[in-house]
């Protein structure tokens, strides 16, 4: 089933300059199998040597925190959209 993966900018580099692709998963990591098998300078960017989730991301499906539903084992449908966004740290 396909699914849209939203990219911030800092990533589309790595993907060919597209701030959008379509990946076919039934679940955020099957997802993220398919995105990095395509785009592999996306790896280290989303995934820890574990292959869990990199702590500095966040993804959302549609509007809901996958940390909050099931991780990397939400499962998705048809037509759901994730986004992904680098955690920003630091201030003074």
């Amino acid at each position: 089933m396909p699914v849209e993966v939203k990219l911030p900018t800092m990533l589309r580099a790595q993907a060919d300059g597209l701030s959008t692709v379509s990946v076919e998963g039934d679940s955020v990591g099957a997802a993220f199998g398919a995105l990095v098998e395509r785009y592999p300078g996306l790896r280290d960017n989303l995934l820890d040597a574990s292959g869990g989730l990199h702590k500095f991301v966040n993804v959302y499906k549609d509007d809901d925190d996958i940390r909050y539903l099931d991780g990397l084992d939400t499962a998705l449908k048809d037509g759901d959209v994730l986004s992904i966004l680098p955690a920003v740290a630091g201030g003074a």
